[in-house]
């Protein structure tokens, strides 16, 4: 009669050397950015240019994004939002940047001279662009793989993110990018002029430093808009020339903030304190208890001073006190 432990103990084994053998196997990380682009361009609504996919194939990503590098989604670092690989595609494809490739292959090509001369989407050299937003350095990366490390410049107003971009860069072997703190609506006019400027964050209006900073045939590629923003493409005097569909980035921030500091605006800055604290909030969003045109109406009211101000000292106090909240309740 065979035992049963005879029967399990080959499987066992078998399972055991899998696992150990499965541990050992890591995915290449060729494949993984191969199947990463070919995702990409089964998701885009749009055709992304073949000198683009083939950057983002050779480009890795693992020194940029820490956890899941290769997920088509976005995250967050130190402050600032890692856009999606799809996002990423959108705006490269937008820019219609003249590569290294591109100007080898118009030097040899038969065309002649006059016909050169005449077609202004054609530049003479690689582009020289300008990113704003320099986020953990990725796009940048990006473009230094089509146009050259040295005809890509970057800037951001978060200087922890300058650092990290930096450093992310030179792990990635990308170190010849220059990356620097700036205000992005001010630009980089030391490097001026830019062939093309992509800016990685929503603004209403186009800013008027990076259209002066565009040479008399730039691209600027800025999402424009509040809440709903459309990807676009300016020239030089402002003119939107094409519009990429819809996006949804964070907004260009101004001089004296950064993402990770206190928002400026009021209410989304309580949000924030009563999402943390609870009811325990130090400051801010009991206020939202109050309402004002009320106080300022019943102000004159003879009962004001037996009804209203006990009724507001009452909320406060609930706010700022557990234990007042049993009486609140009884009141009621």
């Amino acid at each position: 009669m065979v035992s049963v432990v005879s029967v399990l103990s080959p499987i066992a084994g078998a399972y055991s050397w899998l696992g150990r053998t499965c541990h050992c196997i890591h995915m290449d990380p060729a494949v993984l950015r191969e199947d990463m682009v070919n995702s990409v361009e089964t998701q885009v609504d749009i055709n992304v240019a073949e000198s683009v996919s083939q950057a983002m194939r050779t480009v890795p990503r693992e020194p940029f994004v820490e956890n899941a590098p290769y997920q088509n989604s976005p995250s967050e670092h130190i402050g600032t939002t890692i856009l999606a690989p799809s996002v990423v595609a959108r705006l490269l494809t937008a820019l219609h940047i003249s590569t290294q490739q591109d100007v080898n292959t118009q030097i040899g090509s038969s065309k002649s001279t006059e016909r050169l001369e005449s077609d202004q989407d054609h530049e003479t050299s690689s582009d020289d662009v300008l990113v704003v937003g320099a986020g953990v350095g990725y796009t940048a990366a990006v473009l230094a793989e089509l146009v050259g490390e040295r005809h890509v410049h970057a800037i951001d107003i978060n200087r922890r993110v300058v650092y990290t971009a930096r450093s992310n860069l030179e792990t990635a072997g990308y170190e010849g990018v220059l990356v620097d703190a700036r205000d992005g609506a001010h630009g980089l006019p030391e490097y001026a002029p830019f062939d093309r400027i992509l800016v990685e964050a929503a603004s209403l209006e186009p800013p008027q430093a990076l259209l002066n900073q565009l040479t008399p045939n730039g691209r600027l590629v800025i999402p424009l808009g509040g809440p709903s923003q459309t990807l676009s493409t300016l020239d030089a005097d402002g003119t939107v020339r094409a519009e990429q569909g819809a996006v949804a980035l964070d907004p260009l921030l101004v001089e004296g903030e950064s993402d990770d500091g206190p928002a400026r605006n009021r209410t989304v800055r309580e949000d924030a304190e009563f999402a943390e604290s609870g009811y325990f909030a130090p400051t801010g969003w009991e206020q939202e208890w109050i309402d004002w045109d009320e106080r300022k109406h019943w102000a004159t009211h003879p009962w004001t001073e037996a009804i209203l101000l006990p009724k507001f000292r009452l909320e406060r106090e609930y706010t700022l006190n557990p234990t007042a909240r049993a009486v609140v309740f009884i009141m009621i």
